[in-house]
């Protein structure tokens, strides 16, 4: 039996409550104590056993859209009975538990299925057992984190096409774990492929095509499982610089090395804000449209969305948040959901410093200042006295995804900032420096937060900050430090100037980014008539345009101004086309709530096919598909 580890001490805060998924409305919420690190939506009971490292063992079939093998983990405890995973819609044929090489197979018992959560996989435990396999598949249709596609729904439209998307809580529906993400593990993987395509994961990968379908992968740092991920295709790899590179699709894998030709940049920016980068590699894969989020930070290799391919290298923020994230929520992690903060407020904050320091301070200044418009439309969807609008959420009882809004983001970004107004930034950046040294590779709760921040800056440099305000209250604080943009002040002298009768084509827009055009079209009335609608159209060609992030937000705007009809094959043809939840929830709801529910019900119809779980659970509440 091997001696409890350092992970297992560091997890023996964890309890185990019920839960309810029927009520979607917060609790109230519990005292907030630095201890308490209670993860109301998984099922592992980590004080009593809890997995260090995972060997994983799958093989792909597509023509069945099933993911079959086994999971063995290595294990801690000290005498427990049980120990206890998530699994949701997962096929379990037998599970097994050992010493060494002996495996014994012993009668696991699985938990009542709850909807969002999924049973609790018990597994008995002798005294001296170190090891336990579970051999098991996916679910056809049952597991949500994969996504299985058509070769007309690639890019190409030659070969299939999977990934997997684990946050936050799927993992559990294609590999059998504590699917918390307060409990970090190694990995390895050996994946069996159809010889033409790729197997890539959150690990070190190979760069060419193994005919012999079979893909070797090492992840030696410990991450929480939501950060484990696979994706299988028709693959082509090109380097960037020494440590950086994409992988795509063959038709999209130059457009992509163009369009992320700074990432190395942005690597070089990071490591000098706030120290080393420790995952050897920083890599990039572009999926096909239906991936639910613009990126996702799985470390070595992001996830992202074509979407941001816009030709002319303007949606790279986003590669700067995912780089981001490979200090804030893969280094230090949000020890539960209800901190979801932690990661993404951390992350938006570092991601304009590395945006800054490439493309100056203007750049960085308007990426704020359109954050700060999303963090105001979240707070008036959300309501400015809702529970969901604080920093500290409490998601007991509820999807987590549901505390994915620009709160965490938008909300936690600006009080790093006011900190580092009120600290100075030389002795903020020391601070996160420090942090992200003292805490890597661990996982951290608000209130454990709260605790170094106040001894390590506000009572250092004798700071007055209203931290409960930020972090436990509703709503946008009144000293929230409000962004401004000199590029922006021209932006709307330009808008003032339409408005006031020039015609389109008289604007000065030259020299605009695409955040200039954002600016532009947030800004424009939203009681403007069908016909100027449409002569600004012919004028820039919004409905035609290249960049998902134009097209988004002017498609919202024309929903709103009854211009929609005029354009409705371009708005459908982008909603079937595009999966990213960030551009289908505004223009579904745009629809709905301008009296247009039926036409939205006809294009998701169409679009839903091509959606990720993830997506999908949202536009069918959102349209109220089934009720």
């Amino acid at each position: 039996m091997k001696a409890i580890s350092n992970t297992l001490l560091i997890l023996a805060l964890f309890l185990l409550p019920a839960c309810k998924t029927d009520n979607r409305q917060p609790e109230p919420a519990p005292a907030e104590t630095s201890t308490n690190r209670t993860d109301y939506h998984s099922h592992a009971q980590p004080t009593l056993a809890v997995t260090n490292h995972l060997s994983l063992n799958l093989k792909v079939d597509f023509e069945k859209q099933v993911l079959s093998g086994y999971a063995r983990f290595d294990i801690d405890h000290q005498g427990a009975e049980e120990i206890v995973l998530d699994a949701r819609n997962l096929q379990i044929e037998r599970v097994t538990t050992g010493v060494g090489e002996e495996e014994t197979e012993v009668e696991y018992r699985l938990s009542e299925p709850n909807p969002l959560l999924g049973s609790g996989l018990h597994i008995p435990l002798a005294p001296e057992t170190a090891i336990i396999t579970v051999y098991y598949s996916t679910s056809p249709g049952g597991a949500d984190a994969v996504d299985w596609l058509e070769p007309q729904q690639t890019a190409d439209k030659q070969y299939p096409f999977l990934f997997t998307q684990g946050q936050a809580i799927l993992t559990r529906t294609w590999i059998p774990c504590q699917d918390s993400p307060g409990i970090r593990i190694t990995y390895d993987a050996t994946i069996e492929a159809p010889s033409e395509l790729m197997a890539v994961m959150s690990a070190a990968n190979p760069q060419k095509n193994d005919e012999s379908g079979l893909y070797h992968f090492e992840m030696k740092q410990a991450i929480p499982p939501y950060l484990i991920a696979l994706a299988v295709g028709r693959l082509e790899f090109k380097p960037i610089g020494d440590r950086t590179g994409v992988y795509a699709e063959p038709s999209v894998v130059g457009k992509a090395a163009y369009e992320f030709a700074d990432m190395e940049k942005m690597l070089v920016a990071a490591e000098a804000l706030y120290g080393p980068y420790l995952w050897d590699r920083y890599d990039v894969i572009v999926l096909p449209p239906s991936f639910p989020f613009g990126g996702m930070e799985n470390p070595r290799l992001t996830f992202a969305t074509p979407t941001i391919i816009a030709g002319d290298r303007s949606l790279t923020a986003l590669i700067a948040h995912e780089l981001a994230h490979s200090w804030s929520g893969n280094l230090v992690t949000n020890a539960t959901w209800d901190d979801f903060w932690l990661n993404e407020g951390f992350t938006v904050y570092f991601e304009r410093r590395i945006m800054e320091a490439v493309y100056g301070k203007s750049y960085a200044d308007m990426l704020a200042q359109l954050g700060y418009q999303d963090l105001e439309a979240d707070v008036a969807d959300l309501g400015p006295e809702s529970a969901d609008t604080h920093l500290k959420l409490h998601l007991k009882g509820r999807d987590p995804d549901d505390g994915m809004t620009d709160i965490a983001y938008e909300k936690g970004a600006f009080f790093l900032t006011l900190l580092e107004e009120k600290a100075g930034r030389e002795n903020f950046d020391r601070f996160l420096k420090q942090y992200f040294k003292a805490h890597q590779f661990q996982t951290l709760t608000t209130g454990e937060f709260v605790e170094y921040l106040n001894e390590n800056l506000i009572d250092k440099y004798q700071l007055d900050v209203n931290i409960d305000e930020w972090i436990y209250g509703p709503g946008i604080p009144d000293n929230i430090p409000l962004p401004k943009s000199g590029r922006f002040s021209q932006v709307d002298a330009q808008v003032t100037a339409l408005l006031a009768g020039s015609a389109p084509q008289a604007l000065e827009t030259g020299e605009w980014t695409t955040h200039e055009w954002l600016h532009f079209i947030r800004h424009l009335p939203t009681d403007m008539n069908p016909e100027k609608m449409k002569g600004i159209d012919q004028a820039f060609n919004f409905s035609r345009s290249g960049n998902s992030e134009i097209l988004a937000a002017w498609f919202e705007l024309a929903i709103g101004n009854g211009y929609a009809s005029q354009i409705r094959p371009q708005i459908e043809a982008f909603l079937v086309r595009v999966g990213r939840r960030k551009f289908l929830t505004p223009l579904y709801r745009a629809y709905k709530e301008n009296g247009q529910l039926e036409t939205a019900k006809e294009i998701y119809e169409k679009a839903r096919p091509n959606y990720h779980a993830v997506s999908r659970n949202t536009m069918d509440k959102l349209l109220e598909m089934g009720s």
